[in-house]
């Protein structure tokens, strides 16, 4: 697999992300530190606890994320998601918590296809 490729299976944008790390070693680097990036864990637990400031925070970090690796597909849900968390209130929408059900699909597929492509590079 190809890091195009990789970009194709998890709905990125390679063009775009080429734009701002003009090499392909420089995006792999950063495609695999996304690896440990530790956002989607803390909005997941933030959630479940209902604590909507932390899950906004997360969410927040995780879309600051995507966008700058062009994770076009994890964006979008991530984005609807912390709209919703961005709601002033004590709780937690049950819409926001639906919308975690489409970041979730969306980041495990973003897992699998970095890790899918890693695993071809070995």
């Amino acid at each position: 697999m190809t890091i195009q490729e990789c970009y194709q299976s998890l709905g990125g944008n390679f063009a775009e992300v080429q734009q701002r790390l003009p090499s392909d070693r420089l995006i792999k680097r950063f495609i695999t530190k996304f690896l440990d990036d530790g956002s989607y864990a803390e909005l997941s637990q933030a959630m479940a606890s209902g604590q909507r400031e932390q899950a906004f925070r997360a969410a927040h970090t995780l879309k600051g994320v995507c966008a700058n690796l062009s994770f076009t597909r994890l964006l979008t849900s991530v984005s609807a998601l912390t709209d919703l968390l961005r709601q002033e209130s004590d709780a937690i929408s049950e819409s926001a918590a639906a919308a975690l059900t489409d970041v979730t699909r969306d980041y495990s597929q973003t897992i699998s296809a970095i890790r899918a492509y890693l695993e071809s590079e070995s």
